[in-house]
């Protein structure tokens, strides 16, 4: 499209959640926005499949928590000096 910026948008086909997100209202607006709601049902038996890929999930999720050091400087010990833009003693 003339005029745009950036990149195209992309849409999922399919959108996975568990059961806490079993609601019609959920599953509406994803078909509304053309995305095929996979949602656990609640009440149902386990066995759906769905917990293939959202280990996945969890476990990149973790992943990234790992590097909470990298994210943030935080440390709980006064005696870590922490970094500064001032030039160091002399």
């Amino acid at each position: 499209m003339a005029g745009v910026i950036g990149r195209p948008r992309c849409r999922p086909d399919a959108l996975l959640a568990d059961r806490g997100y079993d609601h019609d209202k959920y599953r509406r607006l994803l078909w509304a926005r053309g995305i095929r709601p996979v949602i656990a049902e609640r009440g149902q038996p386990h066995g759906s499949g769905l917990g293939i890929f959202r280990y996945v999930v969890e476990r990149t999720i973790t992943w990234l928590h790992d590097f909470r050091r990298l994210r943030i400087r935080w440390e709980r010990r006064d005696d870590i000096p922490k970094p500064s833009s001032a030039s160091p003693p002399a």
